[in-house]
């Protein structure tokens, strides 16, 4: 489910015996209640994570919610899969059905995956545009070299695409691992990359998102909802995003 937004008006009569014309009257009578207020105006704009009353009746209480997977390898993100295990088997709470996966990582890939009810969370997180930082721990079959670190800023042009990709920093940890930080997440883009020097990646492994790193006490296949200081963090990480994009976009213009 995503918390899709509608005129209060439209959200009654589409949720009531009541059509729009008497919802003024309604309002008037004090008998809807959002968030335990009485609703002031047909234009109010609700969705589905407000609680919505008519007449003590509740049309909708939804709760947001947010859930951090450590990914195992061989688990596919995907809500059903004929062949693998799905990482929607793997949670292990009364509205998994709402859930859908923010992103995802490949078949191989392991660690950092969210899990939420609520779109427009998701979309933040995951559209290129918004810039929120990807780190990957990223192990190699070469040697990699300061070289990789020089290219991976300057971008490397994928033909599919037909673009060039967003600046990535690299941290060398030894010759065969190192740290990659990207902010989008084109198909299959680490392999990608690192397959410009031709040089294979062995294994990757999502350590965090924006402020929110992975939980170190998760074990591969365990899951958590995230805590109110770590939404707050994402959330910051949001409005940075689309101040980001207000300025950009200023720019264009």
């Amino acid at each position: 489910m995503s918390a899709r937004r509608y005129r209060l008006d439209r959200f009654i009569s589409q949720h009531s015996r009541f059509n729009r014309k008497d919802i003024r009257l309604l309002l008037a009578q004090q008998r809807i209640l959002i968030d335990g207020v009485a609703a002031s105006s047909i234009n109010q704009v609700v969705d589905g994570f407000n609680r919505i009353e008519l007449d003590g009746q509740v049309l909708a209480d939804t709760q947001p919610l947010y859930i951090m997977l450590n990914k195992p390898v061989d688990v596919v993100t995907a809500v059903k899969d004929d062949e693998h295990q799905t990482v929607m088997d793997l949670i292990d709470h009364p509205h998994r059905d709402s859930l859908h996966h923010a992103g995802r990582l490949d078949l191989n890939t392991s660690g950092l995956l969210l899990l939420t009810n609520d779109g427009r969370f998701s979309r933040l997180l995951t559209h290129p545009d918004y810039h929120i930082c990807k780190r990957y721990l990223v192990t190699l079959a070469d040697p990699v070299t300061d070289e990789y670190t020089r290219v991976f800023q300057q971008g490397i042009y994928f033909a599919y695409e037909d673009t060039i990709t967003r600046p990535a920093e690299l941290e060398i940890l030894s010759p065969y691992q190192c740290i990659m930080t990207l902010t989008e997440g084109r198909y299959h883009q680490v392999k990608r990359m690192f397959g410009y020097f031709r040089n294979r990646v062995t294994a990757l492994h999502r350590l965090s998102m924006g402020s929110l790193a992975l939980d170190s006490k998760l074990l591969p296949g365990q899951w958590r909802e995230l805590t109110a200081n770590e939404l707050k963090g994402l959330h910051a990480d949001f409005t940075e995003a689309e101040k980001i994009e207000q300025e950009e976009a200023t720019e264009d213009f």
